[in-house]
This record gives structure tokens, sequence and C-alpha cells, in this order.
């Protein structure tokens, strides 16, 4: 692997990480295992696989990175994070990545359960 090259990955790597500090904590753990799975996981793919990976999450920190500006700078408003997967990427996916998305999709919908709160319109006793 050449230097640049790695250099760049543990760049990204790092502002990724760095960049999750905005999210609620909860999504931040999540998101942060993810990173270092999926980084883990690609350390010794092909050049055309690397490079389709680095470009991904650059897009994704790109996102993110907006996405936090925009909450900074509405911060009365409820945090946004996150983009709608395009079909014809999902497409493109492997049996693999889409297990992984089923995976990851289980765990944020978890969280999201977990702290909703409703009203009982029962009296309690």
């Amino acid at each position: 692997m050449p230097a640049g090259h790695a250099f760049r990955v543990r760049a990204l790597y790092r502002r990724i990480l760095q960049l999750h500090r905005v999210l609620p904590p909860d999504l931040k753990s999540l998101g942060d295992q993810y990173v270092k799975d999926e980084f883990r996981r690609h350390k010794a793919v092909g050049s055309d696989e690397a490079q389709r990976f680095l470009q991904e999450w650059e897009v994704y920190a790109a996102v993110l990175f907006q996405q936090a500006n925009e909450s900074r700078q509405h911060s009365t408003e409820k945090a946004s994070f996150g983009i709608a997967l395009p079909e014809e990427k999902l497409n493109d996916f492997r049996d693999e990545q889409i297990g992984q998305l089923q995976e990851l999709m289980q765990e944020t919908t978890k969280l999201n359960r977990q702290f909703s709160i409703t009203e009982s319109t029962e009296p309690k006793s």
C-alpha cells in the first residue's frame, strides 16, 4: 500500500470519527463501531474496490459535515442526519452489503424505539 494511500485512509477514518461527535450518543456509538468494522474489513481489498470504498466514505463525511453545520446554525430545531439511499444505488449492492444494511436498519430502529415515549390514556392505579 503506497504511503499516500495509507495517509488518506487514516485521515478519512479520523475525520469521520470526529464528525460522529455531533451525533446523539447512541448513534455516535453505533456509527463509530460500524466505521471501525468497515475500515477493518476493507484493509486488504484490491485497488479498484479501495477507491470506491474511499469515495463513498468521503461522500458520507461531506454530507455529515454539511448536516452538522446546518444543525449548529439551526440549534433550536431537532437535528436531522442521513440521506435516503437511491434505489439505483441499492441495486448495485452485493447480497452481503444488503444484509449489513438490514442489520444497521434494525439497530437504528431499536434505538428509536428505545427512546420513543408514548403517553397512556388510562389513569394509573
